[in-house]
């Protein structure tokens, strides 16, 4: 169980935060020069050098928007003229990519990223540039939205890259991509000019994976415990109807995958954020704020207990909760995780992605006079304090990764395993390296009282940045 630091503030992790810039800054100029495109995306490293892995393209963002926050911290130009040429340069085929469920990932992390930047003033204002930026966010929301399957109860959801079957937690992230094609007044058109609203699929798909993905001991099954996150739902595509849990890269459909319990932790308090732009009248046909309000909190909340009470105290888990080798390691819980054990790795990367979901749902809980609001802020700080010392840091020049000893497809075996270890350990990923930085980011700004961290950025009309 985490043990949570109530005393510290956004201001004793600057310390740590400017260190990892620091290194973060030789790291994506490493990456430039050995991770060309004709050598595919970088997706993990294997002895410190990135690699790319086929199955998925949903790292490329991830790659280019790493330099954009950068540039976003440090005011290092060389960094913005990577992230915006790059995005300008190779993400195009990302924008309108029907294959995938990860639109969010690659595109709000690029394009959404300099828009807000030019929104906030940082960067100059071209209304053509922004016009540019603007369509890419329209296109790729509504293509996002199109991978669509209904349910039997009326709702539907974004069906992942296995088919139409499938619902995939991790698409709760990917909201973000049909929340700024809203906010930019775009939609969907369909069959007949049908004209299709992507807040009302937004909704849908936030509400669908509360239902499936999401527990909350109320006797579904055996295994059902409040907070336990499945990686997948499966749906019956004849009639709609949720048949059962399953994986794809955790360990059974009855134990938590934790970074996509880090999926739900992050994106639903983002969406809380997002939807507090909305005003209250545009919700009602939806169900009405409070209803919405209420799923989505839950939901949160409920994955956010479970991730406490389930990780080492230093809040970096191993990468499922239900992995065969944790029996071995004694009272792991009331530890600090080990990631060079010899029976389960961790998975820094969920960390990494959890701190924000922390953080982001004890912010919007505040607004909401919550007397839990303290108690989720202090377990984000928390986790992103540990994440920003050894061994999770990485100082070494000769490494390409950030954030060590993370984890991509552990069933699959893709993870590299050093000689001598019978576990993979000491690699980083593209997401965890992001989403560090994009953690360490927000408390940044908020340790320095500059504007709080949003993927939607201002809310004022595009215009209003000329």
């Amino acid at each position: 169980m985490i043990e949570i630091n109530d005393a510290l503030t956004p201001q004793d992790l600057l310390p740590g935060i400017q260190r990892m810039w620091q290194s973060s800054a030789e790291k994506i100029l490493s990456i430039e020069q050995t991770c060309g495109p004709e050598v595919g995306s970088p997706v993990f490293t294997v002895e410190g050098n990135y690699t790319a892995q086929g199955w998925t393209e949903w790292t490329q963002g991830f790659q280019f928007g790493s330099a954009i926050l950068q540039f976003d911290a440090t005011d290092d130009e060389q960094f913005l003229e990577i992230g915006r040429t790059k995005t300008q340069q190779l993400m195009a085929p990302h924008i309108s990519h029907i294959g995938v469920h990860d639109h969010g990932f690659n595109n709000v992390s690029t394009y959404g990223a300099l828009r807000r930047l030019m929104l906030e003033g940082r960067i100059a204002f071209q209304e053509s540039e922004l016009a540019g930026y603007e369509l890419a966010l329209k296109v790729s929301g509504a293509v996002q939205a199109a991978r669509w399957s209904e349910t039997f109860d009326g709702d539907g959801y974004i069906y992942s890259f296995n088919g139409p079957q499938s619902l995939f937690c991790d698409t709760i992230r990917s909201l973000r991509s049909l929340a700024l094609a809203h906010h930019l007044k775009h939609r969907l058109m369909g069959e007949n000019d049908e004209a299709i609203s992507l807040l009302d699929r937004l909704i849908q798909h936030a509400r669908t994976t509360s239902r499936s993905n999401v527990f909350y001991g109320e006797g579904r099954d055996i295994y059902d415990v409040r907070g336990r996150v499945a990686h997948e739902s499966l749906f019956n595509i004849n009639d709609g109807r949720l048949r059962c849990p399953s994986t794809q890269q955790g360990y059974s459909p009855f134990t938590t995958w934790t970074r996509g319990a880090a999926w739900i932790i992050a994106g639903y308090p983002e969406q809380l954020e997002f939807l507090a732009q909305i005003p209250d009248e545009e919700l009602e046909v939806f169900g009405g704020r409070e209803q919405i309000e209420e799923f989505m909190t839950h939901a949160a909340m409920a994955a956010c207990d479970y991730y406490i009470s389930e990780s080492p105290i230093d809040g970096i888990p191993y990468w499922d909760t239900g992995a065969p080798g944790l029996e071995n390691l004694g009272d792991y819980r009331n530890e600090k995780a080990d990631p060079f054990n010899d029976f389960e790795p961790v998975d820094s990367s969920a960390a990494a992605i959890a701190a924000q979901g922390f953080l982001r749902l004890g912010n919007w809980l505040k607004t909401q006079s919550s007397p839990d609001a303290d108690r989720y802020s202090q377990a984000g700080l928390t986790i992103l304090f540990n994440l920003l010392e050894e061994p999770y840091l990485s100082f070494d020049p000769a490494h390409q990764g950030l954030l060590l000893h993370s984890i991509y497809h552990r069933p699959r075996g893709w993870d590299y395993i050093p000689e001598g270890r019978l576990v993979p350990c000491g690699e980083s990923c593209m997401w965890g390296d992001y989403h560090l930085r994009e953690a360490a980011l927000m408390v940044q700004r908020m340790a320095l009282g500059q504007p709080y961290y949003t993927f939607f950025g201002p809310t004022e009309d595009a215009s209003a940045g000329a």
